[in-house]
Formats: C-alpha cells, structure tokens, sequence
C-alpha cells in the first residue's frame, strides 16, 4: 500500500500566509513548557492530548489547519490524525520553530 505524502508547508510560506492574513488555524503540538520558550502564537493542544481535545478545532474541518511543533515530526504525526478525523486541509510546518527560527526570525529562541 502506498503511503500518500503527508501535506507540508514551507516557513516561508507560512510567513508569506500570516502577512497575507490569508484564513487559517496555527496548531502547536508541542509540550506547553515548550511553548513558554517560543511559539508562533498557534493554539496549544499537546500531540498526546489532540485525540481527546479534537473539539477544541470544531468548525475548522474544511479550513486551511497549519501545525507544528520544534522540528516537524510530532506535527506530522498530528497532520495524520487530523486527516483521519476529517480535517482535509490539515498541513504540517516544515522543520518547525527551529526552521522559523533559523530562516524567519533569528531572535525567536531554539531548544
């Protein structure tokens, strides 16, 4: 069975996204003491808790849903679950906060 490419977008493109104000949901799938070092302003729903809080996302199925967390993996795995509950639009950050760190915004800091 072949495995389907996981959606992604670039922090370039994302960037280009926020200064659009193009619609979208921004989903931090990190831990929250994670969150208190840097965030990229997303809601915060811990990879481990995204099954049971799916209804904080309610309404947001068919909307643009971008999710990340410090590199990409724990938001891949996300991006997969979303799907599977019927987020179509569901799309992982690409290399994370250490990405938008490294590319976007030098002084947002890394771990």
């Amino acid at each position: 069975m072949q495995q389907t490419e996981l959606p992604e977008i670039t922090v370039q493109e994302f960037k280009a996204m926020r200064d659009g104000n193009e619609e979208f949901v921004l989903l931090d799938v990190r831990k929250d003491w994670e969150y208190k070092i840097v965030n990229l302003g997303g809601k915060l729903i811990p990879l481990g808790e995204l099954t049971d809080r799916l209804d904080e996302l309610s309404g947001h199925e068919d909307d643009v849903v971008v999710v990340h967390c410090r590199s990409g993996g724990r938001s891949a795995q996300a991006v997969m679950q979303l799907q599977a509950a019927g987020f179509t639009k569901a799309t992982n950050l690409a290399g994370g906060t250490l990405a938008w760190s490294r590319e976007i915004d030098p002084s947002a800091p890394t771990y």
